[in-house]
Protein backbone atom coordinates (compact mmCIF):
# COMPACT_ATOMS: atom_id res chain seq x y z
CA UNK A 1 0.00 0.00 0.00
CA UNK A 2 1.10 3.56 -0.65
CA UNK A 3 0.37 6.74 1.28
CA UNK A 4 -0.16 9.09 -1.67
CA UNK A 5 -0.91 8.19 -5.27
CA UNK A 6 -1.08 10.76 -8.04
CA UNK A 7 -3.63 9.96 -10.74
CA UNK A 8 -3.60 11.88 -14.00
CA UNK A 9 -7.22 12.25 -15.08
CA UNK A 10 -8.65 13.43 -18.38
CA UNK A 11 -12.24 12.22 -18.18
CA UNK A 12 -11.60 9.12 -20.27
CA UNK A 13 -12.76 5.66 -19.17
CA UNK A 14 -9.11 4.61 -18.78
CA UNK A 15 -8.30 7.49 -16.44
CA UNK A 16 -11.38 6.59 -14.41
CA UNK A 17 -10.12 3.00 -14.22
CA UNK A 18 -6.68 4.28 -13.10
CA UNK A 19 -8.41 6.32 -10.40
CA UNK A 20 -10.31 3.25 -9.19
CA UNK A 21 -7.04 1.31 -9.03
CA UNK A 22 -5.45 4.13 -7.02
CA UNK A 23 -8.35 4.07 -4.54
CA UNK A 24 -7.78 0.35 -4.06
CA UNK A 25 -4.02 0.75 -3.48
CA UNK A 26 -3.72 4.00 -1.51
CA UNK A 27 -3.34 4.08 2.27
CA UNK A 28 -4.46 7.64 2.79
CA UNK A 29 -4.53 10.06 -0.15
CA UNK A 30 -5.23 10.09 -3.87
CA UNK A 31 -4.40 13.25 -5.76
CA UNK A 32 -6.38 13.62 -8.99
CA UNK A 33 -4.46 15.89 -11.37
CA UNK A 34 -6.13 17.28 -14.45
CA UNK A 35 -3.85 19.08 -16.90
CA UNK A 36 -5.37 21.55 -19.32
CA UNK A 37 -3.30 21.46 -22.50
CA UNK A 38 -3.42 24.91 -24.12
CA UNK A 39 -1.73 23.56 -27.25
CA UNK A 40 -4.74 21.35 -28.08
CA UNK A 41 -7.59 23.45 -29.55
CA UNK A 42 -10.24 20.75 -29.11
CA UNK A 43 -9.13 19.89 -25.61
CA UNK A 44 -11.82 21.73 -23.66
CA UNK A 45 -14.64 20.27 -25.73
CA UNK A 46 -16.48 17.10 -24.72
CA UNK A 47 -15.88 14.20 -27.09
CA UNK A 48 -19.36 14.48 -28.61
CA UNK A 49 -19.33 18.29 -28.97
CA UNK A 50 -19.34 20.19 -32.24
CA UNK A 51 -15.97 21.95 -32.14
CA UNK A 52 -17.31 24.77 -34.33
CA UNK A 53 -19.68 25.83 -31.52
CA UNK A 54 -17.06 25.69 -28.77
CA UNK A 55 -15.28 28.85 -27.55
CA UNK A 56 -12.35 30.19 -29.57
CA UNK A 57 -9.15 28.37 -28.63
CA UNK A 58 -7.13 30.33 -26.11
CA UNK A 59 -9.93 32.73 -25.26
CA UNK A 60 -11.04 33.40 -21.71
CA UNK A 61 -14.21 31.42 -22.48
CA UNK A 62 -12.13 28.47 -23.68
CA UNK A 63 -10.22 28.36 -20.38
CA UNK A 64 -13.46 28.74 -18.42
CA UNK A 65 -14.94 25.80 -20.34
CA UNK A 66 -11.82 23.72 -19.67
CA UNK A 67 -12.07 24.52 -15.95
CA UNK A 68 -15.77 23.55 -15.95
CA UNK A 69 -14.93 20.21 -17.56
CA UNK A 70 -12.23 19.62 -14.93
CA UNK A 71 -14.82 20.30 -12.21
CA UNK A 72 -17.18 17.78 -13.84
CA UNK A 73 -14.41 15.15 -13.86
CA UNK A 74 -13.63 15.83 -10.19
CA UNK A 75 -17.32 15.57 -9.24
CA UNK A 76 -17.47 12.10 -10.77
CA UNK A 77 -14.28 11.04 -9.01
CA UNK A 78 -15.48 12.40 -5.67
CA UNK A 79 -18.58 10.22 -6.00
CA UNK A 80 -16.35 7.19 -6.63
CA UNK A 81 -14.16 8.00 -3.61
CA UNK A 82 -17.09 8.67 -1.27
CA UNK A 83 -17.07 6.18 1.58
CA UNK A 84 -13.65 4.75 0.66
CA UNK A 85 -11.86 6.31 3.63
CA UNK A 86 -9.30 7.76 1.22
CA UNK A 87 -8.70 11.51 1.15
CA UNK A 88 -9.20 12.95 -2.34
CA UNK A 89 -7.24 16.03 -3.37
CA UNK A 90 -7.86 17.61 -6.76
CA UNK A 91 -5.59 19.85 -8.78
CA UNK A 92 -6.01 21.52 -12.16
CA UNK A 93 -2.90 22.83 -13.88
CA UNK A 94 -2.14 24.18 -17.33
CA UNK A 95 0.71 23.05 -19.54
CA UNK A 96 2.20 20.14 -21.38
CA UNK A 97 0.50 17.10 -19.81
CA UNK A 98 3.53 14.79 -19.48
CA UNK A 99 5.85 17.49 -18.20
CA UNK A 100 3.25 18.83 -15.78
CA UNK A 101 2.50 15.37 -14.35
CA UNK A 102 6.20 14.58 -13.84
CA UNK A 103 6.94 18.00 -12.31
CA UNK A 104 3.98 17.66 -9.94
CA UNK A 105 5.06 14.15 -8.88
CA UNK A 106 8.57 15.45 -8.12
CA UNK A 107 7.36 18.51 -6.24
CA UNK A 108 4.79 16.64 -4.14
CA UNK A 109 6.89 13.53 -3.47
CA UNK A 110 4.08 11.09 -4.27
CA UNK A 111 4.57 7.35 -3.84
CA UNK A 112 3.32 6.42 -7.33
CA UNK A 113 1.72 7.82 -10.47
CA UNK A 114 -1.28 6.10 -12.07
CA UNK A 115 -2.65 7.02 -15.48
CA UNK A 116 -4.62 5.60 -18.34
CA UNK A 117 -2.69 4.50 -21.41
CA UNK A 118 -4.76 4.99 -24.51
CA UNK A 119 -2.53 2.70 -26.55
CA UNK A 120 -2.31 5.15 -29.44
CA UNK A 121 0.28 4.46 -32.05
CA UNK A 122 1.34 6.07 -35.27
CA UNK A 123 3.15 9.09 -36.58
CA UNK A 124 2.23 11.40 -33.70
CA UNK A 125 3.68 9.03 -31.10
CA UNK A 126 6.82 8.55 -33.17
CA UNK A 127 7.40 12.31 -33.15
CA UNK A 128 6.23 13.24 -29.66
CA UNK A 129 5.62 10.08 -27.64
CA UNK A 130 2.46 9.43 -25.70
CA UNK A 131 1.81 11.05 -22.35
CA UNK A 132 1.92 7.66 -20.62
CA UNK A 133 5.25 6.73 -22.23
CA UNK A 134 6.83 10.06 -21.37
CA UNK A 135 5.59 9.98 -17.77
CA UNK A 136 6.74 6.38 -17.33
CA UNK A 137 10.22 7.20 -18.57
CA UNK A 138 10.66 10.46 -16.63
CA UNK A 139 8.70 10.13 -13.38
CA UNK A 140 10.68 10.06 -10.13
CA UNK A 141 8.62 7.15 -8.82
CA UNK A 142 6.76 4.02 -9.95
CA UNK A 143 4.19 4.47 -12.70
CA UNK A 144 1.18 2.25 -13.33
CA UNK A 145 -0.32 2.56 -16.80
CA UNK A 146 -3.86 1.20 -16.94
CA UNK A 147 -5.18 -0.08 -20.26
Amino acid sequence: MMNTILVAVDGSPLSKRAFEQALAHADSTVVALHVIDPSDPGYSAPLDADISTEPLHGSEEWYERADELADDIFDELAALADGSGIELRTETLRGNPARTIVDFARREGVDAVYLGGHGRTGETDLLFGSVAELVASRAPTSVLVVR
